[in-house]
């Protein structure tokens, strides 16, 4: 059943085999050992595509049941150890995982000897059960889907900022309205620029496009450059954070409240969720907003 799902998810007896670590012709006797043993075809094959019939679409959606209901089973049992234990398998953003997610994941492996670590550093949208991840880290609004699971971990916190050079050639801006007279070095992957958002109680965010000519689709490429004095930046403080302390960047508009965005831990929905995913999510949620804003006791570098 598992490599049948395998093979139905990733749309291929290869795909599947390179996932399972088993050849394609042994991918294949398996599914031909599940339709001889139920008399009917799973999976309508040609040399160009394969596809699943409509018996094999209905016993698919069954057998993603069952497996669930078994790595549940498989997993009451391992939480009897006490200790999670097991591969952990996490996808996340490349830079919030890496500065702020790897940390307290490999702490928890450092607590727990007998958890492993998988993770993977992808800016993309993964689908959980076609990747076989156990976690995925997101930021920003999520789709509802069926079957998934979320929880807020942390709220990643906004901050503008430049360069102490860039404000004495150009000036400090004192309130939103100023932006406009300044340049801005902006964040984008695909389409239109996003604004700078400023929150109001109980109305929209205020939403602000400076003048820009710099356009970086990384995050860490808009902090170096803003810190080389080529414009303001709009950056979560966990990404600016060094630089600000080391007073390379200055936080500006200290009086706007920060606009915040959210990041969620996502899983399937299972009847009992493993020891080492729930621990994983609780150390989440209880040291990750410490990378999201400034602690008192630090100052930045003058």
């Amino acid at each position: 059943m598992a490599v049948f799902v395998k093979a139905a998810d990733l749309g291929s007896f290869a795909a599947a085999a390179a996932a399972l670590d088993l050849s394609g012709p042994m991918v294949g006797k398996h599914v031909r050992f599940l339709e001889e043993r139920l008399g009917m075809r799973l999976i309508n094959r040609t040399t160009r595509r394969q596809s699943l019939t409509e018996f094999g679409r209905a016993y698919y959606e069954r057998c993603r049941v069952v497996l669930a209901e078994a790595e549940a089973a498989d997993a009451l049992a391992a939480d009897q150890f006490a200790a999670p234990r097991g591969k952990l398998r996490v996808t996340m953003p490349v830079h919030f995982g890496r500065r702020c997610v790897a940390p307290v994941l490999l702490e928890l492996a450092r607590q727990y000897p007998a958890l492993e670590l998988d993770l993977s550093f992808n800016d993309g949208i993964v689908d959980l059960a076609e990747d076989g991840q156990d976690l995925a880290i997101r930021t920003g609004s999520l789709e509802d889907k069926a079957g998934v699971m979320a929880r807020r971990v942390a709220r990643q916190c906004m901050v503008v900022c430049a360069s102490p050079a860039y404000l004495e050639r150009h000036g400090r801006p004192q309130q939103i309205e100023d932006l406009s007279n300044h340049h801005a070095v902006v964040y984008r992957r695909s389409g239109p620029v996003p604004p700078w958002l400023f929150p109001r109680d109980g109305q929209p965010a205020v939403a602000v496009t400076p003048p820009n000519r710099l356009r970086l689709d990384d995050l860490d490429a808009v902090a170096d450059a803003a810190a080389a004095g080529m414009g303001l930046a709009w950056l979560p403080y966990w990404l600016a954070r060094e630089r600000i302390l080391a007073g390379a960047l200055v936080e500006l508009l200290p009086e706007e409240p920060r606009f915040l965005y959210d990041a969620y831990a996502l899983w399937l929905q299972t009847a009992h969720l493993p020891l080492k995913v729930r621990v994983a999510i609780d150390a989440l949620a209880a040291a990750l907003p410490k990378y999201m804003t400034r602690n008192s006791e630090e100052r930045p570098s003058r």
